[in-house]
């Protein structure tokens, strides 16, 4: 993808692991309330755990698009420092 098409992904990919947080955090506080009943509970946990793997998953892609970035942003000026190097040397 394109660098701003990849910006917004990492973009959505920050929000949407922000929210999972959030709702990790509601979900721990709701298991901390005494007053559940086992099946409640165990639903949460369930809940937890999904969260829990979401998260994990917004994470590696998260640092796997950080990357890709950094290598193009490298690569760019790499390519710069060659063209300039090109241009003075003709120009000599």
């Amino acid at each position: 993808g394109t660098k701003s098409e990849r910006k917004k992904g990492i973009d959505g990919l920050e929000e949407k692991l922000s929210q999972c947080r959030k709702d990790l955090e509601a979900v721990n506080s709701r298991l901390h309330s005494q007053e559940l009943s086992p099946e409640a509970r165990r639903s949460l946990e369930k809940e937890k755990n999904s969260l829990m793997s979401k998260a994990s998953n917004y994470e590696k892609e998260l640092k796997f698009l950080r990357q890709e970035n950094r290598k193009n942003m490298l690569l760019s000026v790499a390519i710069f420092i060659l063209l300039t190097l090109v241009y003075a040397y003709w120009t000599m």
